[in-house]
């Protein structure tokens, strides 16, 4: 048998204190899908990061194709064919898609001229190669993050990468753009590419991934054959214990409507009509196909795109919400959807993240009362079990669960009425989602009203008291907590009766 493309043996990396890595072994072959799996903090991120030499091992060793590499820096692994594709890919924005392209492939050199119609000649053909019907002379920051993520992959594909890491790449991709990302990476398998993937979405490794590794607390802890192992498996794996219910009942009955919406809609968001109820105490889950409205309607209730038409009452109150100010001031809290960009500000200590929406409360007047917000964010940290070093930790160095706890934190400190949590568990490991799962039910036994928007079907079905179903910017449906798949999706699908 050949060796491996790849061989990491007993990688060690410590930060500090705290130790990222125990003597990870790791190895991929030519031809191979590997997933690599753990919860977040398990120690994928790190030992990426040292294949892509951005980090340097504490000890072990890196092989490639036979051979020990000693000093692996970033543009040696670029010479060396490794490429990574990650969740926020690394373009220039006001570049063209072709320069873009140019900038990864082309040698460096002040007096080169440019062959323009070779580079954009080089663009298409590689974009051809993935079936990416993108135009190579658009600016990318015109791209959606999906089609960012393909220009990317044309790129390790133009520099004849060998090994490509794909982490959670389909994050934020619609089930189109995810089949053709699969239908990307078994071509690379079949052209002899090695793949690590990094997905937390075990469906995705069971229809791609040849084999799989497990991650926990720094330490492999497993590799098997993918036809070798199940779900329950991989799961008790990834977090060392059983997860017989990941989805926690209700234990409360609705009380009186908190959220009222008649015949709402926002021109600007193409949302129009929509009308439902939610109730204290009630998780009332929002599901639809991607552009369906969902997101577009929790901005309105926050008035970040104010409503144009309909009525909007809250605890019985007729509202016209123009400002996120409005909202949280009227008891609306909204976790956006995405948390790096908009739920946590990652250079900012967890303590001030928690706080932000309560400056006013926490700080009267002239006086600075940092006793006050240490001890709140204590409380969070305590209540939520947010796994930090304390409230001095920068939000940037938790993990994505812990840094959702973070930021659902913030908006809990205003004491809202009603909780808008948008794709709260999206890009969280097993462990995690199902904790802040736990919160959520949590949070609704004590009173509060939650509308849930999510993309994970299981996770509607699993979650919602009754669940709402948009398409087209309206809703099309509301069911019961206890819908089957097939009822939400026909209704999502506008297959209703």
């Amino acid at each position: 048998m050949p060796a491996p493309l790849l061989e990491l043996r007993q990688l060690a990396k410590s930060f500090g204190g705290a130790r990222a890595l125990r003597g990870v072994d790791f190895d991929l072959h030519a031809g191979e899908v590997h997933a690599l799996l753990g919860e977040n903090g398990a120690g994928k991120s790190t030992l990426i990061k040292i294949v892509t030499g951005a980090h340097q091992p504490d000890s072990g060793t890196i092989t490639l194709e036979g051979k020990v590499v000693a000093g692996l820096s970033p543009a040696a692994a670029h010479r060396l064919g490794i490429a990574c594709i990650y969740q926020q890919p690394a373009l220039f924005p006001d570049l063209t898609v072709a320069e873009n392209i140019g900038l990864r492939l082309e040698p460096g050199s002040a007096l080169r001229r440019v062959g323009w119609r070779q580079r954009r000649d080089r663009a298409v053909r590689l974009l051809g190669q993935i079936g990416a019907n993108i135009p190579p002379e658009v600016e990318v920051r015109a791209l959606s993050m999906p089609e960012q993520q393909l220009v990317e992959i044309a790129c390790a594909l133009g520099a004849g990468a060998r090994i490509v890491i794909m982490d959670e790449p389909t994050s934020s991709l619609t089930q189109k753009e995810q089949h053709l990302l699969f239908s990307v990476v078994r071509e690379l398998r079949q052209n002899g590419v090695g793949v690590i993937y990094i997905s937390h979405r075990l469906e995705e490794i069971f229809a791609l991934a040849d084999r799989v590794t497990v991650l926990r607390d720094g330490q492999s802890v497993g590799t098997s054959a993918v036809s070798e192992i199940n779900e329950a498996a991989l799961i008790r794996m990834m977090v060392g214990r059983e997860m017989t219910q990941i989805y926690p009942p209700g234990e409360s009955a609705p009380g009186n409507v908190v959220l009222k919406l008649r015949d709402v809609g926002c021109k600007a968001s193409g949302v129009h009509a929509v009308s439902l109820e939610v109730r204290a105490g009630e998780v009332f889950g929002l599901a639809g196909l991607v552009g369906a409205g969902r997101t577009e309607l929790a901005r309105i209730l926050f008035g970040l795109t104010p409503a144009d038409a309909g009525e909007i009452e809250l605890a019985g109150t007729r509202l016209a919400i123009r400002s996120p100010e409005e909202a949280m001031n009227r008891g609306i809290a909204y976790v956006p959807e995405d948390r790096r960009r908009h739920g946590v500000v990652l250079e900012m200590p967890v303590a001030e993240n928690m706080t932000m929406a309560v400056h006013r409360r926490i700080f009267k007047g002239a006086w600075l009362r940092f006793g006050a917000e240490r001890s709140l964010a204590l409380d969070y940290i305590r209540d939520l079990a947010v796994k930090c070093s304390g409230p001095d930790a920068p939000a940037g160095s938790l993990s994505g669960g812990n840094q959702q706890k973070v930021s659902l934190a913030r908006w809990l400190a205003t004491k809202p009425q009603l909780l808008i949590l948008d794709e709260p568990t999206q890009g969280v490991d097993v462990g995690a989602k199902s904790e802040i799962h736990r919160i959520v039910r949590r949070l609704a036994r004590d009173g509060l009203a939650v509308l849930l928007i999510s993309s994970d079907l299981p996770e509607i079905l699993g979650m919602s008291d009754r669940i709402g179903v948009m398409r087209g910017g309206t809703m099309t449906a509301v069911l019961p907590g206890n819908a089957d798949a097939h009822a939400v999706m026909s209704a999502a699908l506008g297959q209703t009766r």
